[in-house]
């Protein structure tokens, strides 16, 4: 249960806020679905998309382009609502880089041998995608400085994550001075 399923779950609770699909080049897997888990596009949209400035931020993971729409982000934020955008630790430091106030949220497992576990469980890399994310994840741990938040992700506690992102959301909006994020 990753971060895929704490926002699976924040959906299912009817949180207040919208989830931004993030846009893809990678091949579609099975039972995902298309402008749900991710926007599919072929490379040429992408580079597109590029061109046009249209994406807040993209990078190149695991041979595949991966990339943050601005448009849904600037009408949630417009509409008075939270976006919730999922990305990798490259994608939060340029987020951070280009929208200082934005709150960053780290969504770790308990230990890297539970993280391990659950993608080797997920069977949906090769070996050697799978030792790549593994070595990955253990280099992204490292980058816990760069975030505002921590919250371990356990296994069979999903509920408690999401109740946790919501308890930050709740604070944040609490505050004296408020954030203000524009784009």
């Amino acid at each position: 249960m990753g971060k895929d399923a704490v926002l699976a779950k924040m959906k299912e609770l009817g949180c207040p806020l919208e989830c931004i699909v993030t846009v893809t080049t990678r091949p579609r897997r099975a039972g995902e679905r298309d402008n749900v888990d991710y926007n599919f596009v072929s490379t040429g949209r992408f580079l597109r998309m590029i061109e046009n400035k249209e994406l807040l931020e993209w990078a190149n993971v695991y041979g595949n382009m991966y990339g943050v729409p601005k448009e849904p982000i600037k009408q949630a934020l417009e509409s008075g609502k939270d976006a919730v955008v999922k990305v990798d630790i490259q994608g939060a430091a340029t987020i951070k880089k280009l929208v200082p106030p934005a709150v960053l949220i780290f969504l770790m497992p308990p230990s890297m041998e539970e993280l391990f576990t659950r993608l080797e469980q997920r069977q949906t890399e090769s070996a050697f995608d799978l030792a790549l994310r593994k070595k990955t994840a253990e280099e992204e741990i490292k980058q816990l400085p760069l975030f505002d938040y921590i919250i371990v992700n356990k296994q069979r506690e999903i509920d408690r994550a999401v109740s946790q992102i919501m308890a930050i959301i709740t604070a944040e909006k609490c505050r004296v001075t408020p954030r203000e994020i524009a784009l």
